[in-house]
């Protein structure tokens, strides 16, 4: 069946149900920072842990590989078997999803560390954990948040899917478009899907550029230069 529709259509259905689009909006964002935000806390500390231990650290990444490159839906519905459906199983794969670039760019930033700066760390008498919180990880964060905004966009798109397995978010509107042959129900979901992924890459993406360590350094040196000359 054919559904001639316009961007005014759109607009109009979108202003009708903005109450139900809105707290779909809400749950989707909800579940994306609940995924992406153990994901972070798990993903860290195994990020340190392969940086400091290169056996271990091996299968750290092997693991976080393979659980990347299983088909999001399959990971959803092994998931739903083991823990039901709902939110929760939605919220365990976006974690699952989002380790693989926590970890591996965690790893990545704390193994580019200039050795002299630890060197210099080492000198002035600071112990491993001080090098860690002081020298290291703040010249990594850079990196960590490349691996965040990935992690962002992944989750994002995953959850569109989250109806499938029992979750709520913009994938409801998307699916019941899909099935009604609707296709102002498929926009009405996929834009803010869209449009949140684009608005969180850039987001992330500016607070990674103002953490560059050597964007920053040469900030205060010009700072210094321009007071100088003044």
């Amino acid at each position: 069946m054919d559904f001639q529709w316009t961007l005014s259509d759109l607009i109009s259905y979108m202003s009708r149900n903005s109450g139900m689009l809105w707290e779909y909006f809400v749950s989707h964002v909800i579940m994306v920072l609940s995924g992406i935000g153990l994901a972070i806390v798990i993903g860290i500390p195994l990020g340190i842990l392969a940086s400091r231990h290169e056996k271990l650290g091996k299968v750290i990444l092997t693991i976080t590989n393979i659980l990347q490159v299983i088909p999001s839906l399959a990971l959803l519905v092994l998931l739903m078997l083991a823990i039901g459906l709902g939110a929760k199983t939605v919220i365990i794969g976006l974690l699952f999803y989002s380790l693989n670039p926590i970890v591996r760019n965690t790893y990545v930033g704390l193994k580019q560390v200039n050795p002299s700066y630890i060197e210099a760390g080492r000198g002035i008498g600071m112990s491993p954990l001080q090098l860690l919180v002081k020298v290291r990880f703040p010249l990594s964060l850079t990196y960590i948040m490349s691996g965040l905004r990935v992690a962002a966009i992944i989750a994002i798109g995953v959850v569109t899917i989250a109806p499938l397995v029992g979750g709520d978010g913009l994938g409801r509107e998307i699916y019941a478009g899909i099935n009604g042959q609707n296709p102002l129900r498929i926009y009405a979901g996929a834009i803010p899907a869209a449009l949140l992924a684009i608005v969180s890459d850039i987001v992330l993406g500016y607070f990674q550029k103002k953490l560059k360590f050597d964007d920053r350094k040469s900030s205060k040196r010009t700072g210094k230069a321009s007071k100088a000359t003044t």
